[in-house]
């Protein structure tokens, strides 16, 4: 959407645009934990509350792929590969605060032992997939196309 504004410095017209935020998120795959596998999430220490995959917001300069495993360092304390691209979600109306579109990856800890709350994650857990708390922005509809692929894929 583009939009123009007074240059403070000169007062000519500007034109700047206004287009959603990148974030990322990241489905960090248990196997073990549970029939179905488990995931990670963190519960959310800032509004809006609940349990959400581990994620954020992507840095100028920094890649999306980058950015998800930084993200996930920081809220959970886990080095994670990245195995795949689960999908891109923008729904204008998934984050409450802002227009975002996720670009969304599934991947695996190298040690799920090191798994600890950082950054803005009041908690972090596994959970197994058959049995997921409340969740944040559109986390269940993600977690939903992962199952299905996972299901899929035999």
């Amino acid at each position: 959407m583009e939009k123009k504004i007074p240059c403070p410095h000169c007062g000519e017209e500007v034109v700047t645009y206004r287009n959603p935020v990148p974030t990322v998120d990241v489905v960090i795959l248990v196997p073990e934990a549970g029939p179905d596998g488990g995931v990670v999430l963190v519960e959310r220490r800032n509004p809006p509350p609940g349990w959400a995959l581990p994620g954020g917001f992507v840095d100028y300069g920094e890649t999306c792929e980058r950015a998800a495993v930084r993200e996930a360092l920081e809220e959970t304390g886990l080095d994670v590969e990245l195995t795949g691209l689960l999908g891109v979600y923008s729904d204008p109306a998934r984050d409450p605060r802002q227009h975002t579109l996720s670009v969304v990856y599934t991947g695996l800890a190298r040690d799920v032992g090191t798994l600890r709350a950082g950054d803005d994650a009041a908690r972090a857990e596994v959970f197994p997939l058959d049995e997921l708390p409340g969740l944040a922005f559109d986390h269940d509809a993600i977690l939903a196309d992962f199952l299905r692929l996972r299901r899929n894929r035999g």
